[in-house]
């Protein structure tokens, strides 16, 4: 049995830290999520209240291609409100970027993923999944 086998589906090792990361980290992260390099601010709708909101992420570019590593898997509000609108957009660097087609991609190997990131998700935090979307034509 693998030690993905024993988590619940669409939750990683990590699951447990959102609430403190929530509370505490992304105060701190937000301002510089918007500039630094492999962060953005991603805003997304609630499937139900049709509120905005905005989430901290790390984010990777491939050409047209956005790729998210779901550090906490995709049981967090923020994929599903994705997955559900088919859009999000994202500024990061000072810009903001219109995402569409998000896919959740099943990939242990996190193949996309540079290969720092590939080890601290994969070894560290158990992810196991993606979301990939596209720039907006």
């Amino acid at each position: 049995m693998s030690h993905h086998d024993e988590a619940t589906p669409g939750r990683t090792r990590v699951w447990g830290l959102r609430p403190v990361v929530n509370r505490y980290l992304n105060r701190l992260t937000t301002p510089l999520a918007r500039r630094l390099p492999g962060f953005a601010i991603l805003t997304h709708r609630g499937r139900k209240s049709g509120r905005a909101y905005s989430t901290p992420v790390n984010v990777f570019r491939r050409g047209d291609d956005y790729f998210f590593f779901l550090t906490y898997g995709s049981d967090s509000q923020w994929v599903k409100n994705v997955l559900a609108s088919g859009s999000c957009s994202i500024e990061t660097r000072g810009r903001i970027v219109e995402l569409a087609e998000p896919e959740l991609v099943t990939d242990p190997e996190l193949r996309p993923a540079p290969p720092p990131v590939r080890f601290i998700e994969q070894r560290i935090a158990g992810v196991t999944q993606y979301l990939r979307m596209r720039a907006a034509a």
